[in-house]
Order: structure tokens, then C-alpha cells, then sequence
């Protein structure tokens, strides 16, 4: 938790402090590419906000009307933010390109003529977009090696793995921001100095569109993800399996009846399991036998929160 708090505070910082500089450089250049980079700036910064109101109101004790926790509030903020990353910096980002390389929207630079194109202040839009890259390149190393930690602790192939298996929402919203902002920053970097080179508004009009599409595929992606947790995901199969296998192996298992996981928050997993022990055996001896296999379970995954064991009879 206080690495995925940490990360979150990161990229507050660096949002907020390219946010203010983005829009002084838009306001001198006029460019669309910089104003889409204000947009996602702006509602990064917003995002932070709510990842850290998420980790908050996360970490709150169970309550009679919440009984195991608000761990899921994490999952909620998370896809908020999703949802601000498409609606605000993404379609803002995308209408405004279209409109600009369709001759409706606002003209690049100060003057425009049939013979060329002025772009004036074109080097405060290189100095905040570097300046940016810098920041969110911080934010980004703070995000990666979090999430590497996550990967060497869990055993994963890698990010891609991560991406899908991680119920660590906060710390996947910051990564997938970061990259994102690093990628529209430079889209945005290349637009503009073509459009300054070339005398042509195109380039940085449809480096504005592009951002705005990429921005809108990214939060679709985080969506999706949020969406799995939202709805209540049990542990990958490989993992269930695993642990069915840790309570079958004990002596006093004779099969198992029923057995489920489900995310309550990140790395805050229920699993319950109805086992048929073996005839014969006195109830200390189930309930000793209940202890062992609950205390094996959570020692063989530091996910495991809670783990109730019930005695059922088989088939």
C-alpha cells in the first residue's frame, strides 16, 4: 500500500507541475498538440486525486454495513478514472485535433497567411514538453519498479502478465498514465517541430488527434481491467489450483465440495472452501484439522485475507 501511495503522490506532482507549464506555452503558441497535452495534464492530475482519495477511503476498518472492508473502493476510483482519461483528456484531445486539421477549430500560431506560417514562441513548447518529459519520466521509473516489485513477488512473466493479473489497480493506473503521458509528449514534440519546420499546421493538428485517440484506447484498456475486479474476479485458475492442492494433500481431507476466491481489494482475497474430511474423526480433530489447512493456506499466499474452511459431508 505505501508503494502504491507513493507512486500516486509521484505523479501528482508531476502532473500538476506540467499541467501549469503546458497551458503558459499553449497560451504564447496557440498550438492544438499543446492544448490536448493541457487536457491530459489536467485530468491526470485529477486522476491522482482520486487514487489517493481511493487508497484512503481503501484502507478504512470493516464495519457492520462493510464487513470485509472497503478494499473495492480502490477498484471504483480507479475506474473513474478510466472513465476521466476517455471523456476529458481523450475526446477533448481528439475533437480539438480533428476540428483543428479540418480548418474549423483554432489556427496554430498567432498569424497565418497563404504564403506561410508563423509559430511563434515555438521554443517555450519545446522547453515545457522536455521539461515534461523529465517529470514524467520520474513518475514513470517511481510506477515501473513498483510494478517490478509486484512481478518478482508474485512470479510473473513480465508486464503483460502483470496487466491482467495484478488486483493492484492504483499502481496499474499510474503505470498506464505515465506511459501514456510519455508517449503523447513526444507526439507532441514531433508535430510541432515538424509544423515549425515545414510552415504546415497538419503536423501538429494530427499529433493532437493522435494523442486524443491514444489517450481514449489506454482508458478503454483500464476500464476493462477495473471492470474484472469491480465484478467480484476470483484468483487466476493457476492459483486455485495450487491451494485446492495444499488442502487435498492434508491427511485429514477426504475431497473438496466446494471451493471459491474473490477479490476484495488489492492483495485482499476471501476464499472459502467446504471440505469433506475423513470418517472417523472427532470434532477437535476437524477443528485442528480446519486450523492446519487454513494456516497452510495463508502462509502459501500473502494475498489471502480471510480463508474460512467448513466441514461438509461428500457426495
Amino acid at each position: 500500500m505505501a508503494g502504491s501511495k507513493s507512486v500516486v503522490l509521484a505523479a501528482l506532482f508531476a502532473n500538476g507541475a506540467i499541467a501549469v507549464l503546458k497551458f503558459l506555452a499553449f497560451l504564447v503558441t496557440g498550438s492544438p498538440a499543446m492544448l490536448s497535452e493541457v487536457y491530459h495534464s489536467i485530468s491526470d492530475t485529477g486522476n491522482q486525486v482520486f487514487l489517493l482519495i481511493g487508497i484512503r477511503y481503501g484502507a478504512r476498518d470493516a464495519t457492520r454495513s462493510h464487513p470485509f472492508g472497503y478494499g473495492k473502493a480502490q477498484f471504483f476510483y480507479s475506474f473513474l478514472v478510466s472513465v476521466m482519461l476517455f471523456g476529458i483528456a481523450g475526446w477533448e484531445s481528439a475533437s480539438h485535433g480533428y476540428e483543428a486539421l479540418t480548418g474549423h477549430g483554432r489556427v496554430l500560431g498567432r498569424q497565418a497567411n497563404l504564403l506561410g506560417y508563423e509559430f511563434p514562441g515555438v521554443w517555450a513548447s519545446y522547453a515545457v514538453l522536455l521539461g515534461g518529459i523529465g517529470f514524467e519520466t520520474y513518475a514513470f521509473v517511481k510506477a515501473y519498479q513498483e510494478m517490478q516489485r509486484q512481478i518478482s513477488r508474485h512470479g510473473w512473466s513480465g508486464l503483460r502478465e502483470a496487466f491482467r493479473r495484478t488486483s493492484d489497480t492504483t499502481t496499474l493506473t499510474a503505470l498506464t498514465e505515465d506511459t501514456v503521458a510519455l508517449l503523447g509528449l513526444g507526439l507532441a514534440l514531433v508535430g510541432i517541430f515538424l509544423t515549425e519546420q515545414t510552415g504546415n499546421h497538419v503536423y501538429d493538428a494530427g499529433a493532437a488527434l493522435l494523442i486524443g485517440i491514444l489517450l481514449m484506447a489506454f482508458a478503454v484498456a483500464l476500464a476493462w481491467e477495473n471492470k474484472r475486479l469491480l465484478l467480484g474476479e476470483s484468483l487466476p485458475k493457476a492459483d486455485e489450483n495450487e491451494l485446492e492442492r495444499i488442502i487435498e494433500d492434508h491427511a485429514d481431507v477426504d475431497e473438496i465440495v466446494g471451493f471459491r476466491t474473490v477479490y476484495f481489494g488489492p492483495n485482499d482475497v476471501l476464499l472459502t472452501a467446504d471440505v469433506a474430511f475423513v470418517e472417523g474423526l472427532a470434532t477437535t480433530e476437524i477443528e485442528a484439522a480446519i486450523r492446519d489447512v487454513e494456516t497452510a493456506l495463508e502462509e502459501a499466499n500473502p494475498a489471502l485475507s480471510k480463508v474460512y474452511v467448513e466441514p461438509a459431508n461428500g457426495d
